[in-house]
């Protein structure tokens, strides 16, 4: 039986994000994307987005971020309505992680922090005062990577471009902060480091909501404490992990058997049949 998260009450006010009924139609085709999308997210909730490909996590995403509007129902975010707002100061107030970020491959990784603070691709130096350079140095420090203040974007690790771009997108002090795969293309002590970093943000931002989006458990933090699963377009389940990552679940959600195992607040999932020898 599919079952959805509680109903947005957007009047609360540590609600982040508010999602009633919210559907998104393709404009070619008139095929539907999502459909009947209830979905609330609270200050200091860390939850992760999953479902196979061409589910609907990327157009969900871009709804958060204020980057499209829904076909139907209403969307609110930092209690702000779609379709009622300047989406351009709704967006500054939301941090968004993408490995598509445009980012110049030379520009040293703390002056591609700095460009949070003004929201471009290219830094504009005239607007980064001294206070607003020290709080770039601070976020390479949090994310412990300030050894890599002086260090071109382009030569950097892939683990160290993510958290580079995290500190980045903290720039402007976000209520919400979007993940899109960071792990993406990562190896293993990469998204290790990257993991811990996003459970010590947990711990320093107790206000601070994230979504990721991800397609691995492996990659989900200890801090993620609710799971959303998007099958064609609707709501699978959604709610507290320990209800949603669940091998019944995950195996609805994907379409074929999925075995789930957690230790220590770390999570991993297996399809098929594993044999020894």
């Amino acid at each position: 039986m599919t079952e959805k998260p509680t109903e947005p009450t957007p009047s609360g006010q540590d609600v982040v994000v508010a999602l009633h009924d919210v559907g998104v139609r393709r404009h070619t085709g008139d095929r539907a994307i999502l459909s009947d999308v209830d979905w609330t997210v609270r200050a200091g909730e860390h939850w992760a987005l999953l479902g196979a490909n061409g589910a609907g996590k990327t157009t969900l995403l871009r709804l958060l971020g204020a980057l499209m509007h829904p076909t139907s129902g209403s969307v609110e975010i930092l209690g702000c309505r779609l379709g009622r707002v300047d989406v351009r100061d709704l967006r500054a107030r939301i941090g968004h992680v993408t490995s598509a970020q445009r980012v110049p491959q030379d520009a040293v990784a703390h002056t591609v922090v700095l460009t949070g603070h003004s929201g471009t691709v290219q830094p504009l130096w005239r607007t980064y005062d001294d206070e607003v350079r020290q709080r770039a140095h601070a976020l390479l420090a949090e994310l412990e990577i300030k050894e890599l203040a002086d260090r071109p974007y382009g030569v950097c690790s892939g683990g160290q471009r993510a958290r580079i771009l995290i500190a980045r997108a903290l720039m402007a002090a976000p209520s919400l902060l979007l993940l899109d795969e960071p792990f993406n293309a990562l190896d293993l002590p990469s998204r290790e480091d990257l993991v811990e970093a996003l459970q010590r943000l947990a711990g320093s931002r107790p206000e601070l909501a994230t979504v990721t989006v991800t397609h691995h458990l492996e990659e989900l933090s200890p801090a993620v404490g609710h799971a959303l699963l998007l099958r064609e377009g609707r709501v699978l389940a959604g709610g507290p992990v320990d209800e949603v990552l669940t091998g019944p679940r995950l195996t609805e959600c994907f379409g074929r058997p999925v075995t789930v195992v957690r230790h220590e607040g770390r999570w991993a999932a297996y399809s098929g049949r594993l044999s020894a020898g």
